[in-house]
């Protein structure tokens, strides 16, 4: 088995939750039930400032309650996922800027994780996407951003290289997405990709399910309420005692 892992801190965006019961029960079969997984995530979300898609508001992942909740746990064996970095590259925020938000939350999780990973950009498939595609993704995904598809690359580029320097200054595993994993979406993961792949960025190792595959857990996860949220304009408060899961493990959201 891998070594020991007591909890999983896991930022992210899209990505991060639409994959999130694969990172749920991979963690679970990896290292036992009792595992936790605290995680700020999210559909468009922010590394440092508040993101709003469709009737939805988040806090910048920075600006979460995951900070406090992390002060308030008891100290077990942690691993820490920094991924879905580049959706402020739309909100049109600096590479520099991102870089130094990302640097923040590494800074951050270091006084509570031992393992941290860092993913970078699926580059290859940003690279293939033609000016119409473009178009239509940043319609509907960030409809203010009048960022051309030249300026998106050019800003991916640095950003992505920053995330090198980055990982080997604070000695953090940087984990170089895979093209294959990319299709007609070159942003997300295939969904039928999921598994082997968040087993990869989790563990860096393949592993194997040692139990159930529960049925409707992957929709329970998917609405859960953060602590934080505003729909429609109106904040919405929930506190996280950390939900149980039914075939072992417990999740917090932020």
């Amino acid at each position: 088995m891998a070594a020991e892992v007591g909890r999983i801190v896991a930022l992210g965006a899209s990505n991060l939750t639409r994959g999130f019961q694969t990172v749920v029960s991979t963690a679970r079969d990896t290292w036992g039930p009792q595992v936790e997984v605290v995680a700020a995530l999210g559909h468009g979300r922010s590394y440092g400032i508040p993101s709003r898609l469709a009737v939805r508001t988040l806090p910048g992942i920075l600006e979460s309650g995951l900070w406090r909740e992390l002060e308030s746990r008891p100290g077990v064996r942690t691993r820490g996922l920094v991924t879905d970095v580049g959706n402020d590259i739309l909100y049109g925020v600096s590479p520099e800027q991102i870089l130094a938000w990302v640097e923040e939350a590494i800074r951050r999780l270091r006084r509570f994780a031992r393992d941290l990973v860092l993913t970078d950009l699926p580059l290859t498939s940003i690279r293939r996407l033609s000016r119409g595609k473009f178009l239509l993704l940043r319609s509907l995904l960030v409809p203010a951003c009048r960022l051309s598809l030249e300026e998106v690359l050019e800003r991916a580029e640095r950003l992505n290289a920053g995330l090198g320097d980055l990982a080997a200054a604070q000695d953090v595993r940087l984990f170089r997405l895979k093209p294959e994993w990319y299709g007609f979406d070159p942003i997300h993961i295939r969904p039928r990709l999921w598994r082997p792949a968040w087993q990869e960025i989790l563990g860096g190792e393949s592993v194997g399910s040692s139990g159930p595959r529960p049925r409707f857990e992957g929709l329970r996860l998917y609405t859960l309420r953060p602590e934080r949220q505003w729909l429609l304009g109106i904040e919405q408060l929930t506190p996280q005692p950390g939900v149980a899961l039914r075939f072992g493990g417990r999740v917090w959201l932020y």
